[in-house]
């Protein structure tokens, strides 16, 4: 059975994470949620334990920066219920770092190499998956050819995902609106 993709995207302090976390919470299954995020400073800690707080209790949760679809094949083995991946954004973040010292193209191949592995793997489920990603077409273009690339890059993955899934929402404001129907409305 194919899984059904839901791929939420909004700005930075949107409200997409928790209008992803309402979307399983309300399927009432098993909950793997995986966190992209890495604690590099203060700032950062305290956003990722602000989200760790707000989890329900009987979630389990995955912590891996760069290799998600090597990470969460073993936890697919053992039935079906949702998997939260969040974020994107701080994913394709953490591969541009892992792989920074590469030229544009081998970045570019890399990452969306990752990003293709991960959608094979969420089509081969039977696991119900949300992912949660920045939009970062309504952005300024970044001065710096890093940000740049990440910018490009994200842009591309979100709509490889985009395209891939079953329904996507775009939350402003924290109120999410439906830009792709489910298949079966």
């Amino acid at each position: 059975m194919a899984s059904r993709l839901c791929l939420v995207l909004g700005g930075v302090r949107s409200g997409k994470s928790a209008f992803a976390e309402s979307r399983v919470s309300a399927l009432e299954q098993p909950v793997l949620y995986v966190a992209t995020g890495v604690a590099t400073d203060d700032e950062m800690a305290e956003r990722i334990r602000r989200h760790q707080s707000s989890r329900p209790s009987g979630w389990s949760t995955l912590e891996e920066p760069v290799d998600l679809a090597d990470a969460i094949a073993p936890a697919l083995r053992g039935g079906t219920g949702s998997v939260i991946i969040d974020s994107v954004d701080v994913w394709v973040a953490n591969l541009l770092m892992e792989n920074q010292g590469q030229s544009k193209q081998e970045m570019e191949t890399a990452t969306l190499g990752h990003a293709d592995r991960l959608l094979a793997l969420i089509a081969d489920a039977s696991h119900g998956f949300v992912l949660v990603s920045s939009e970062v077409g309504l952005s300024l273009v970044p001065p710096e050819p890093l940000g740049r690339r990440f910018q490009d890059l994200l842009g591309t993955v979100n709509q490889r995902i985009a395209v891939a899934a079953s329904e996507v929402f775009l939350v402003v404001a924290g109120i999410p609106n439906r830009i792709k129907p489910a298949a079966s409305e």
